[in-house]
């Protein structure tokens, strides 16, 4: 023996994962992370079963390492600030995307789905992008009150959307 203590075995990951990037501190760009705050408030109050198929996960922006998040996934939402939509707030099914973010600052979704399968040599799970409209993105500014009340109208379809895709 070398001395070495295995490592005990992991547990699997959440079958949903609610991955959410946005900088808090430039106005509507915090409307992803404050929606998963929003969404782990309701979470702690409903059933086991609900909170351990669900995991939460923020950060500023999307980085390749978060291919790394989404391996043993039944299912991943990225939700976003997004610019130019005329609702409250959109879902769009995502496919993988090579694209000229794959080596800028900021990577899509599409792009780390493309990472995923390219690095692992296999298909991602399926995701969706919820996007939320936003319009200000002023540094040190808080959201705007139309991306607060629009945030509303997200939360509601992403407590049905949770409800709906864990119950099996």
């Amino acid at each position: 023996m070398d001395g070495l203590t295995p490592l005990p075995p992991s547990d699997p990951p959440a079958a949903r994962l609610l991955l959410a990037w946005g900088n808090r501190s430039r106005g509507d760009d915090a409307l992803g992370p404050l929606l998963l705050d929003r969404i782990q408030r309701w979470l702690a109050q409903q059933p086991a079963a609900l909170r351990r198929a669900v995991e939460c996960l923020e950060d500023q922006q999307l980085q390749i390492e978060h291919l790394l998040d989404l391996q043993g996934r039944q299912t991943v939402l990225f939700i976003d600030a997004a610019v130019g939509l005329q609702t409250p707030f959109s879902a769009m099914a995502l496919t993988p995307c090579r694209d000229s973010s794959f080596t800028s600052h900021a990577l899509s979704p599409q792009a780390l789905l493309q990472a995923y399968r390219d690095v692992l040599g296999e298909r991602p799970p399926p995701c969706q992008l919820l996007g939320l409209r936003a319009s200000q993105f002023g540094l040190d500014s808080a959201p705007s009150p139309q991306a607060l009340a629009d945030l509303d109208a997200a939360e509601a379809w992403l407590r049905a959307w949770l409800q709906q895709a864990t119950a099996w």
